[in-house]
């Protein structure tokens, strides 16, 4: 039996590459972003390369906790339940220090990484609990495992904060029958990754070398992580791609190392 999976923040980048590989492997998919232009060209576009009847979307800011309401109403009307809610949405900011961010940059970005992710986990839950079973994932980022950096307060921030919502949630959700799970797809290389650099400066550069060496496209990441994703069936599993011994080898392996994964991106 097939699974259905609500994708949050899947009109692009990581999000779009989850959707598509988890309709690849058989599974019915709901995708969701904050422009509802977009919402339906995906909705079009994959139901013409996959089967019609296993596509839907709804576009949704995970800040509003009315549009969530619908986004699973959505998908549990197409599909009859959700099995899993990915809550993939999130942004980032200027790689500035704190007080040279506009206060309004710095809340929105806490609204929608930390305060979103509650309120998708809380929306998931809701339905999930009726329904007596489901599964939920939550995106871990930079500064999740603690790692700091100059520029990457605020980002940083809600990471950490998301990694304190799986731990507790998991605990929370003990008896409910919900499985709460934390997905880890690396650095990947997406609008969210590099759009926060001057790729004219020094610090592009030494960034780009490091990119190069631990970075993966998003054709690469997302068919392991939805493969992994629908393999998984425990509460508190962590699927995460870039692991400490991959990068140990990775950066053992540098001087062999010839990837430029910015070689289409122009000024990079």
């Amino acid at each position: 039996m097939s699974k259905s999976i609500v994708v949050t923040g899947s009109t692009r980048g990581i999000g779009r590459g989850l959707a598509e590989n988890f309709l690849k492997l058989g599974a019915k998919v709901c995708v969701s972003g904050r422009s509802e232009s977009d919402v339906k060209a995906l909705v079009k576009k994959l139901e013409t390369a996959y089967n019609a009847e296993y596509v839907t979307g709804a576009a949704c800011d995970i800040t509003d906790s009315k549009q969530l309401a619908i986004l699973w109403a959505t998908a549990a009307k197409a599909f009859g339940t959700v099995d899993v809610w990915i809550n993939n949405a999130g942004i980032s900011i200027d790689r500035k220090p704190l007080w040279e961010l506009p206060p309004e940059d710095i809340m929105k970005i806490v609204d929608i990484n930390l305060g979103g992710a509650l309120l998708s986990a809380r929306q998931a839950l809701i339905g999930m609990t009726q329904q007596g079973h489901g599964q939920i994932w939550l995106m871990e980022g930079y500064g999740s495992d603690g790692m700091s950096g100059a520029g990457m307060v605020s980002y940083g921030a809600t990471k950490r904060g998301v990694n304190y919502l799986i731990k507790a949630l998991h605990k929370d959700a003990k008896d409910t029958g919900v499985q709460i799970c934390a997905l880890s797809p690396g650095i990947v290389v997406t609008d969210l990754l590099i759009g926060d650099y001057d790729l004219s400066s020094d610090e592009w550069k030494k960034t780009k070398k490091i990119m190069n060496i631990l970075a993966d496209k998003v054709e690469t990441v997302t068919p392991w992580l939805a493969e992994n994703v629908l393999k998984t069936d425990k509460s508190g599993a962590r699927v995460a791609w870039l692991t400490k011994g991959k990068a140990f080898k990775r950066f053992a392996g540098a001087s062999f190392n010839k990837r430029d994964l910015f070689a289409d991106l122009p000024g990079a």
